[in-house]
C-alpha cells in the first residue's frame, strides 16, 4: 500500500509539473535524481513514469532515457484533429441529452467571463471552462467518449501554455463557449456541432500563430 501511495504521489506531482511547464519538453527524468527529489524509492518512481508514458507525457529518447515528451507543430495538429472529431460529436450529443438549466447557467457565466480576464482572474476563467467540460461529459451518458475526451484535455493543458494566456483570445473563446452553451441549452445539435468546430478552428489558428511553438521543441544534446 505504501508503495502504491508513493507511486500515486509521484505521478500526480510529475504530471502537474509537466502540464504547468515546470518540467519542459526534453527534460531528462533520471531515476536517481527524480527519486531523490521526490523523496521516494525507485520502484514507485518507475510505476509513476510508466503511467506518464501511457498518458503520452513521457517518452524514450535514444541516448537520454526517459524525457518529458515533445510538443511539436505536428503534435498540435494531430491533437486538434482528434479533438475536432471528439468534441463536435460530444457537443451534438450533449444537445440531445442535456439538462437545459445547466447550460443556461453556463451561458450566463460565459457572458461575464470577459470580466474575469480583465481582472486577471485566469484561475476562475479556466475553472469555468472546466465546469463546461464537466457538464458536457455528464450529459453524454457515454463512458467511452468521456474517457477519450479527458485524455485529449490532458495534452490540451500543456498546449494552452504556449499561448501565454493571451487575454484577447480568451475573451473571444468565452464568446465562442457561450454560443456552444446556448446551442446545447436549446437542444440544437447541429448548431452545437458547428459552433464547436468554429471554436476549435479559431483555437488552432491562434496556437499556430504563437511564436512559442517552435521554442517548445526539446533541444537535442550535442
Amino acid at each position: 500500500m505504501a508503495t502504491g501511495r508513493a507511486s500515486d504521489r509521484a505521478y500526480e506531482t510529475l504530471r502537474r509539473e509537466i502540464l504547468q511547464w515546470r518540467l519542459a519538453p526534453g527534460t531528462v527524468l533520471g531515476e536517481v535524481e527524480q527519486a531523490t527529489r521526490l523523496g521516494i524509492s525507485r520502484t514507485p518512481l518507475r510505476e509513476a513514469l510508466s503511467r506518464l508514458a501511457a498518458d503520452g507525457l513521457v517518452e524514450t529518447q535514444t541516448g537520454r532515457g526517459l524525457v518529458v515528451a515533445a510538443v511539436s507543430p505536428d503534435a498540435v495538429r494531430g491533437l486538434f484533429e482528434l479533438r475536432e472529431a471528439l468534441e463536435t460529436a460530444a457537443a451534438a450529443l450533449a444537445a440531445e441529452r442535456r439538462e437545459p438549466t445547466v447550460f443556461a447557467e453556463l451561458a450566463e457565466r460565459f457572458d461575464g467571463a470577459a470580466d474575469l480576464v480583465e481582472q486577471g482572474d485566469l484561475d476562475a476563467y479556466y475553472a469555468l471552462v472546466a465546469r463546461f467540460d464537466d457538464a458536457i461529459d455528464a450529459s453524454l451518458d457515454n463512458a467511452y467518449l468521456v474517457a477519450a475526451l479527458r485524455g485529449v484535455r490532458t495534452h490540451l493543458q500543456r498546449i494552452r501554455r504556449l499561448a501565454y494566456d493571451d487575454p484577447a483570445r480568451l475573451v473571444r473563446a468565452a464568446s465562442e463557449h457561450r454560443t456552444i452553451a446556448e446551442a446545447i441549452r436549446d437542444g440544437e445539435a447541429e448548431l452545437a456541432r458547428t459552433a464547436t468546430y468554429v471554436h476549435l478552428r479559431a483555437s488552432l489558428r491562434h496556437i499556430r500563430s504563437t511564436p512559442h511553438l517552435d521554442a517548445a521543441r526539446p533541444k537535442e544534446s550535442p
